[in-house]
């Protein structure tokens, strides 16, 4: 239970990071007893994978001065842009070879896996299932599902929580999450979304090779803008899942 429950936590700071910044969340991610506390839970992951995933959190505390909103917004806003195709896009569909119908596909995949386990993205958030945010959070919620299921001793719903991890992770998360990650590495060196991309990248690749299924590689091209415009993106929001953190959502009956 404790591994699953590390890991949720380091998925909970990534849900975090990769929404437009809030007081609160830069607080929890970049303040010196925030990423202590961070540190402790990967401190444990690390014991198990031989990672460094500790020191990569420590990495986020870029300045002994936090941020403001504001400033850390002007980052945010230069390497995601307002729309899909900023300077490192945070949308699973933007990245792979050119195809008219793969995204759409995907993003279909994408939203099965939610209605599997009840969940939906609320419309009036105006959010794609396919950030990178959005893609965390799922990976938050099944590992505090997996948690759950080791502690009521519920071999089933284990089971099917692991299986969907490593689907999940094989054709969604750990196909581009580690590209992403270290685009953004490169894009924003030595400064919070810079550390922020490169502990995704570590963390995403060693959750692959823990269930046995291969990293998506370090670079992925971006598909072409003239397809990205499929009729697939629904604008842009700030909150996604509803999962037991900040945001909210609908959940869809069985």
């Amino acid at each position: 239970m404790d591994l699953a429950l590390c890991r949720s936590a380091l998925y909970e700071a990534l849900v975090l990071g990769f929404l437009p910044p809030t007081a609160e969340a830069i607080s929890r991610l970049a303040s010196s007893e925030g990423v202590a506390a961070l540190a402790d839970a990967a401190a444990e992951l690390d014991k198990s994978w031989n990672t460094n995933l500790s020191q990569l959190i420590h990495r986020l505390t870029v300045s002994p001065i936090l941020p403001s909103p504001d400033a850390l917004g002007v980052s945010f806003r230069r390497l995601f842009g307002h729309t899909a195709r900023g300077l490192v896009p945070p949308y699973e569909t933007e990245y792979g070879e050119d195809s008219l119908f793969q995204p759409l596909q995907e993003m279909s995949d994408l939203a099965g896996f939610c209605h599997a386990f009840g969940l939906g993205l609320r419309p009036s958030e105006h959010e794609r299932i396919d950030h990178i945010a959005c893609e965390c959070e799922f990976m938050l919620f099944l590992a505090r599902k997996e948690a759950y299921a080791l502690v009521m001793d519920d071999a089933t719903m284990l089971e099917e929580t692991r299986r969907a991890t490593r689907l999940f992770l094989k054709d969604h998360l750990g196909r581009w999450a580690p590209a992403f990650g270290r685009r953004l590495a490169r894009e924003d060196r030595g400064r919070f979304y810079g550390a922020l991309g490169e502990l995704l990248a570590t963390f995403v690749t060693s959750e692959c090779a823990r269930v046995g299924v291969p990293a998506g590689p370090e670079l992925l091209h971006l598909r072409s803008t003239s397809l990205s415009d499929a009729p697939m993106a629904c604008g842009s929001g700030d909150e996604l899942l509803q999962i037991e953190s900040p945001m909210v959502a609908e959940s869809h009956p069985e």
